[in-house]
């Protein structure tokens, strides 16, 4: 085995008393994140290395007591700058509950958002561990109180009201009725042209539409829309093998490989934390 690949570890969990949060922990060496979006925010606070992204068009650099700070729904790679690899801890709070606090504790009236990906503030960083150990030792009071203050931190220092995207002419729509067909279709998905002609468009002008509303090209988002359906199936009990079918991956390997290249870990090892989170036999609680 390669040595350096062996050193990679990675924990992504959640911790019942902070509904709306996934939290990770993760070493990284070779690790190539592919183009992804989360439904979250994240907030993934850096230790060792340097982490590279690229983000709207640009390759960001996050290093060791800066944060790399990610809005929802926004495509992102990642990477190691360095032969060492990277290493984190990592926050993917709920979009609403980012609001709630943005609206007690800040003057952001409005759709609340980080401004800038990269934010050098050791002391938010700490916090961002802290909710972390907390998580770990199972206080819930601590990892309450110090997600909340970090994620005030962040908007008071990089936070602001998250614009309007606005795409010109009838491309935003196009894009929309493609990506709605796309999600109503995940196991069998027309191709290009064929999606294009159902729409009443060329293909060329769909997939520009589509680049514009969605930062991605089709089948890029479809594969992280497959694994994002995937996520919630397998937090509902759902094995690897059943998921991979329902959301159209050919098998589970196929799964396993886009999964971890986007999420972080196994399908397997994914499951496995949540059914251990809940003390449950697979599935969330009731």
């Amino acid at each position: 085995m390669d040595p350096m690949a062996s050193a990679e570890r990675a924990r992504h969990w959640q911790y019942p008393e902070l509904p709306g949060v996934d939290l990770l922990r993760a070493r990284y060496v070779r690790k190539n994140f592919a183009q992804h979006t989360h439904e979250t925010f994240v907030i993934a606070a850096i230790t060792e290395g340097v982490e590279v992204f690229h983000h709207r068009g640009a390759d960001e650099h996050a290093g060791p007591g800066a944060l790399a700070l990610i809005n929802p729904d926004i495509p992102h790679t990642g990477r190691a700058g360095g032969p060492e690899g990277w290493q984190y801890s990592a926050l993917y709070p709920a979009a609403d509950l980012v609001a709630e606090i943005a609206a007690e504790t800040t003057a952001i009236r409005g759709t609340p958002g980080f401004a800038d990906p990269v934010l050098d503030d050791p002391y938010a960083s700490q916090l961002v561990h802290q909710v972390l150990r907390a998580a770990d030792e199972g206080n819930a009071l601590a990892a309450d109180t110090l997600l909340r203050v970090a994620v005030t931190r962040l908007l008071r220092r990089n936070g602001g009201v998250l614009p309007e995207r606005e795409i010109p002419g009838g491309g935003a729509r196009v894009a929309a009725r493609a990506r709605a067909v796309l999600q109503e279709r995940m196991a069998d998905p027309p191709s290009l042209a064929k999606l294009a002609a159902d729409l009443g468009t060329s293909p060329f002008i769909l997939l520009r539409a589509f680049r514009d509303t969605y930062g991605m090209p089709p089948h890029t988002w479809l594969t992280d829309a497959r694994v994002r359906t995937a996520r919630h199936l397998l937090d509902d009990g759902t094995t690897p093998a059943e998921a991979a079918v329902a959301v159209g991956f050919t098998d589970q390997p196929h799964l396993n490989r886009h999964f971890t290249r986007i999420v972080g870990v196994p399908p397997g090892a994914y499951r496995r934390e949540r059914a251990k989170t809940y003390k449950t036999e697979p599935g969330r609680p009731t």
